[in-house]
This record gives C-alpha cells, structure tokens and sequence, in this order.
C-alpha cells in the first residue's frame, strides 16, 4: 500500500491548459457558426433569462444542435478533443512532475476543475493524466443525445471540487458524505498540499481558497495583461507564469520549489508528531 503524502495540482482547462475556449476548436464551427456568433448567442441567452452562464452555453449547445437537425451526441464531443490545441510542454510535463513528487517522497495527482466540458477534455492526449476530471456534462436520452446538463461547473461553484478533493469524496452523486463532519488529521489531501493552476477572474474563487487554507495558486497566462497583474496585486494569486509548461520554464522551476516545500513540511509535521508522542509517553 502507498502511504506517501498526496500533492494535488489543480488545473483549470480553458486558457490554462489550452490556447481557447474548446468549444471553439471544433463544436462551433460544426454549426457553421463563428466563435463571435455562438458566444453572443449564449450570453445574451443568459442575459435576458438570468441564468447561469454555464448553463446558458450549454443549453445554447443543445438548442442551437436541434434548431439546425445536427446530432448532438457524447463519442462527437470526445472526438473533438482530439483537435484542442495544448500549450507546449503538456505532453511530457506530468510525468516528470510526478517524478520530481516521488524523488520528494510525495504522490502528485492531477485533477481538472473546468467549465468547460468533461467530453470533450476526455477526447485529449492528456486527459489519462487525471485523476478526477470535474466539468460540465451532458444528459443523453435513449437515442444518445444530449439533453440537459447533468453537471454545471461554474464560476463560484468550483470550490465544491476542491472540498471533495480535500476529502477523497470524488463522487460528485455524494454530497451526504462531502457535506459530512471529518477531522483535519482524517482528511485524503491537506489544503496546504494543494496548488491551482488557472488563468483569470473565474479562478479567483478557488485561488482565495487556497490563500485562506493554505494551499498555493498560480496564474497563467497567453500574453500579459492587466487583469493578470491585477490578480498577484492583489494578492489573489501567489504567482504568475506564461502558460508555458516545458522543462526549465518558471512555472515549472515554481511546481517543482513548491512540491520541495510541501515535502519539507510533510518532514517537520511528522517530526512535530513523534516529538508530541515521546512527551506523552
């Protein structure tokens, strides 16, 4: 049995981890729509109907699929994964954090907590690299379309994945058990051994998070702006690196001096431990 401390690096998906909206790769251009055109439609949808921007754009999905007699079914949205455009360095970058972790004496796992949608990131090279993939999902009927949401990930609502994650609660049917009383000492994964990777205000939530438990938040970023710097500024983000996840980059060098300190407190709280326990006996 692996009794090795658990690292969990969080990642956002859209302008984190790849260079747009994945919507925008394949699914829109399907619908002879331009990405300016779909994305009008479902905030204006939104907008007028004061809904949940996430459900507005997915409805929008389904709608728009219907009004146009396209299929709309779950192995299409997989199958466009395979044209979402990564940033460099993905392919080989997990495996060499989770090897940095083990020559740590830590377990590095990877988990997505995106707005965007759980199908279409599974049809990616990486998507085997996650342990938890939580994003929107579809509900198909009896002829395999998509219907309704069966899962909306929103902005503020992210936070409930890294309570489960901070749990081992992964089911997201099982809120009996996520909402449920545990002691600290009982928890799967310490805040102070989480990191989230994101890219912008929808982020936010989950970066306070980790600034008030803990853990550690980074920024990433295409080109710099003022909203990034804004984020460190304020003092909502620890760091901020170009979405660059190649070997020697800073945001790599910063994963790597985190997961050392994490290791390093990992070793003080033990020793805390044994010492508290030789005083008692």
């Amino acid at each position: 049995m692996n009794n090795r401390p658990i690292v969990a690096i969080m990642y956002d998906f859209d302008k984190t981890l790849c260079t747009k909206d994945m919507q925008d790769y394949s699914f829109i251009p399907s619908l002879g729509m331009t990405e300016e055109e779909f994305w009008q439609y479902a905030n204006a949808l939104g907008k007028s109907q004061h809904m949940d921007s996430v459900l507005a754009y997915m409805y929008a999905m389904v709608k728009i699929s219907n009004d146009k007699k396209i299929p709309f079914k779950r192995q299409q949205l997989v199958d466009m994964g395979k044209n979402v455009e990564l940033y460099s360095g993905l392919d080989s970058w997990f495996e060499r954090i989770n090897k940095f972790g083990n020559s740590q004496g830590l377990q590095v796992e990877h988990y997505v907590i995106s707005s965007g949608l759980k199908e279409i990131i599974e049809g990616t090279s990486i998507c085997n690299n996650f342990k938890s993939i939580f994003a929107c999902e579809f509900l198909y009927n009896e002829n395999g379309n998509a219907v309704w949401a069966k899962t909306d990930v929103n902005y503020t609502n992210k936070t409930q994945f890294v309570y489960r994650i901070n749990k081992g609660i992964l089911d997201v049917a099982n809120d009996t058990d996520l909402n449920r009383s545990m002691p600290d000492d009982s928890k799967r994964v310490p805040f102070c051994n989480m990191i989230y990777i994101g890219d912008g205000l929808s982020d936010v939530p989950c970066m306070k998070m980790m600034k008030a438990y803990g853990g550690y938040s980074i920024a990433v970023y295409q080109e710099l702006d003022s909203k990034v710097e804004e984020l460190l500024k304020r003092g909502r983000t620890d760091y901020i690196y170009p979405a660059d996840y190649r070997e020697g980059t800073g945001l790599d060098i910063t994963i790597q001096n985190l997961i050392r300190k994490i290791a390093i407190g990992e070793v003080l709280y033990k020793e805390s431990q044994k010492q508290k326990r030789f005083l008692n006996d």
